[in-house]
């Protein structure tokens, strides 16, 4: 099968010929038809996300597809069944092997693009919105990288919960995209980001996924017992937090981490994705995929990710529904 596999330490991902891997009495095998991207793939490829596996291994975090084959022990799942995994690695690749428990039925409604762009993003925000910071109907949200993957979600689920969204990106087309994934208020790149936030009365959560400059002056526009959730770091920088300015606002700085509750706490995670599917039934959330490219493509579409010119999810599309 063709996988998009790193081979050897300190080597780019390639997109190379490789057997199928066995079977566990735990696992199933699924043809995987959409894999979505994400930040973490390119931190992969150069070694320093936190959840790098050993090499060699096969990139895509998440996936969707349909389940041709299962172990001895697994019960709870029959080939033909259509699932989403949150697989980790290994979602790159025309057919993979993967522990049961963490497939999940998609509904019929749902297509394969959509159950691979639906699981990190909005499984990020909506633990962290609602179960790390409990935003509060009436608080104001401010997103950063709005425009991006997981940032378009905090939108959306903010405006859910109740929130007044202060959306942050760069550029009027970004921005454009915030404001029609429901944001109240739209700040560009350029502008100052601490002085625009306060204008409009400060935020009582921060969801900031670029870090650096941009984490520094919305942690000086919160508002006191604010939350902020450093939630990734794509400016490059990781921010250095003052903890006596904590003090001084009783502000709360909140760590979360979607892979980290699979290890210690996964109902969190499955009951995560059971709701955001039932959102995605009754039409309150949809997807905003930028891209959809073949795998041969990959390489574009983890450039578009790392030049910033995609919007919301890329995903990639490999095997056609059987």
């Amino acid at each position: 099968m063709q996988a998009f596999r790193i081979e050897t330490k300190g080597a780019s991902a390639q997109l190379c010929e490789t057997p199928e891997p066995a079977l566990a009495e735990h696992q199933v095998r699924v043809s995987i038809c959409a894999c979505g991207l994400n930040f973490a793939d390119l931190l992969m490829q150069k070694g320093t996300y936190q959840d790098t596996p050993e090499v060699p291994f096969t990139l895509g975090m998440e996936i969707s597809g349909i389940v041709v084959e299962i172990g001895n022990n697994v019960t709870n799942l029959a080939p033909g069944d259509r699932v989403a995994i949150f697989s980790g690695q290994g979602g790159l690749a025309e057919s993979g092997v993967f522990d049961a428990d963490r497939a999940i039925p998609i509904p019929n409604s749902m297509s394969f693009e959509d159950a691979a762009a639906i699981q990190i993003a909005y499984g990020t925000s909506h633990i962290a919105l609602e179960h790390r910071t409990r935003l509060q109907a009436g608080e104001t949200l401010l997103v950063t990288g709005a425009a991006g993957g997981v940032g378009l979600t905090a939108i959306e689920i903010g405006k859910l919960m109740g929130a007044t969204v202060i959306a942050q990106a760069r550029g009027k087309d970004k921005l454009a995209v915030a404001q029609k994934a429901g944001a109240d208020h739209l700040i560009d790149a350029n502008e100052d980001l601490r002085d625009r936030v306060r204008a409009l009365g400060g935020a009582d959560v921060v969801y900031d996924a670029i870090g650096g400059d941009v984490f520094k002056a919305a942690f000086r526009a919160t508002n006191p017992e604010g939350r902020l959730l450093p939630i990734g770091f794509a400016g490059g920088d990781v921010p250095q937090i003052p903890a006596n300015q904590l003090l001084v606002k009783n502000l709360s700085v909140i760590g979360v981490y979607i892979g980290g509750y699979l290890k210690f706490r996964p109902k969190i995670v499955r009951d995560s994705f059971s709701t955001l599917f039932r959102w995605h039934s009754e039409g309150r959330i949809k997807p905003h995929i930028s891209h959809v490219l073949p795998l041969q493509d990959v390489a574009k579409g983890l450039e578009l990710l790392r030049d910033r010119k995609s919007t919301g999810k890329v995903v990639i599309r490999i095997n056609s529904p059987l």
